[in-house]
């Protein structure tokens, strides 16, 4: 795996679901949700929430990105056309979502490694689990992770808090 030199999360390129390259520079300015998710998963209906949390805030800066992994126990789809058709039937998921991404082990993203080597604590580390949040500031630094059982909703106060 190629090795990238990441001062900044603004500095990570990222493939969205069209299978275009660009950089979450492209967010800077705002407060980012960043989720690795999972289509067949029991926190998958979290998708709801992470939706109306970005219909709720995104006029004031505020943007939830979704990175599908197939990592914990095989639950998602195989290709970008499926994850997307369900997420959108099933959710009217209109938030980014990219390719499908490794978020942990010996070909995490970037991302991931930057945002896991932010975030350190109780909840630092590894990501264990789908649906595993990160919040991050409009200076774009990583300033929450949030476990997969914690519901969108409850991260709303967060949210508000770096509006």
């Amino acid at each position: 795996m190629e090795v990238h030199i990441v001062s900044t999360v603004y500095d990570i390129s990222v493939e969205k679901m069209n299978g275009e390259t660009a950089t979450l520079g492209n967010y800077a300015n705002q407060v980012m949700l960043i989720v690795n998710t999972a289509s067949k998963c029991g926190f998958t209906n979290q998708f709801e929430g992470l939706q109306k949390l970005y219909e709720t805030y995104h006029d004031q800066g505020f943007v939830v990105l979704g990175f599908p992994s197939d990592q914990f126990m095989n639950q998602e789809f195989d290709n970008s056309d499926e994850i997307l058709d369900f997420c959108q039937t099933n959710y009217g998921v209109s938030f980014p979502m990219h390719k499908k991404t490794d978020v942990k082990g010996k070909e995490q993203h970037p991302l991931f490694q930057y945002l896991t080597g932010e975030k350190k604590g109780m909840l630092g580390g590894e990501i264990k689990w789908n649906f595993t949040k990160f919040l991050v500031d409009r200076e774009g630094k990583v300033v929450e992770r949030y476990s997969p059982q914690t519901k969108p909703e409850k991260i709303e106060t967060d949210i508000n808090k770096y509006l």
